[in-house]
């Protein structure tokens, strides 16, 4: 009886939520030019129980992609999960695939931005009733009060790089198999208020433009969702305050424009453009 009622507050928790869509992943932002590598960093620690992990990703704004820092943030209910979104590789354009919270991992592209997000599902953790159990293996839960924990080895089989979209020349070369099928189809929620308002801080800061810090944020990771300073706030591998740097894009490749050539942006979806997109971060 009392799983049953446990299971009743879920649905109906999750029956009052916005919906993103019930029939696929969200499609926004087009953009012409890839976006840049991956940054390196290191996760930091859970804040408490019950948080999940939303790696950091590029998103893009103002005729520049900009680093949106991966940070750790509570489901909108329980036994949601976080799947990432991811920058694809169509019909000559660079498309915005959004993330979204739902009872599966869905297909993120193949992108391996780490910490339990190699590529294919997620590692770092699972629901058990009501409780969301971390794997010590993969997640970051020291300096933090969490028993509810497990132990499972992690044999990442995809390739170690820092590629950060599918498709086109350079991209992951990876395609969703029929249960990514299944978790797109699933009823899915979108971005929390917390997530918004990271995504939205991000985009006001100019040092998280790739045109400023060259592809290596001076804010990789934060601890809790838009809060940019003090402790818990991690910069990327090799980053730096000083002056702006070229984007760290690669401009002889023959899928990538040189960035005299105005990237064409298109909105497909209704809505702003800020809500509307998700992904990336790695530790190799």
């Amino acid at each position: 009886m009392r799983n049953l009622i446990r299971a009743l507050i879920a649905a109906l928790s999750l029956a009052t939520l916005p919906v993103v869509s019930d029939a696929g992943v969200f499609v926004g932002v087009s953009v012409n030019i890839a976006p840049p590598e991956l940054p390196v960093y290191v996760q930091p620690p859970c804040p408490a129980a019950g948080y999940i992990w939303i790696p950091g990703y590029w998103a893009w704004a103002d005729e520049d992609y900009y680093w949106v820092p991966g940070t750790w943030a509570l489901a909108p209910a329980v036994g949601l999960l976080w799947t990432p979104g991811y920058w694809g590789w169509e019909s000559g354009v660079y498309v915005w695939n959004g993330g979204y919270w739902g009872r599966h991992v869905g297909f993120y592209g193949g992108v391996n931005y780490g910490f339990g997000y190699f590529g294919d599902g997620y590692e770092g953790g699972r629901w058990r009733g009501d409780r969301f159990y971390y794997n010590r293996s993969v997640t970051n839960i020291t300096n933090t009060n969490i028993t509810n924990v497990y132990n499972t080895t992690v044999v990442n089989n995809v390739t170690a790089n820092r590629v950060s979209f599918n498709g086109g020349s350079g991209g992951v070369a990876a395609r969703p198999n029929a249960v990514q099928l299944a978790a797109q189809r699933e009823h899915h929620v979108e971005f929390t208020p917390g997530q918004r308002l990271h995504e939205q801080k991000a985009r006001g800061d100019n040092s998280l433009r790739a045109s400023v810090n060259g592809g290596r944020p001076p804010i990789a990771a934060t601890q809790k969702p838009a809060v940019f300073s003090g402790h818990g706030v991690v910069a990327a591998h090799g980053a730096s305050a000083a002056g702006p740097r070229a984007p760290a894009q690669a401009t002889n490749r023959s899928d990538r424009p040189s960035q005299a050539q105005r990237p064409a942006m298109t909105n497909r979806a209704a809505g702003p453009q800020t809500d509307r997109r998700r992904r990336h971060s790695a530790r190799r």
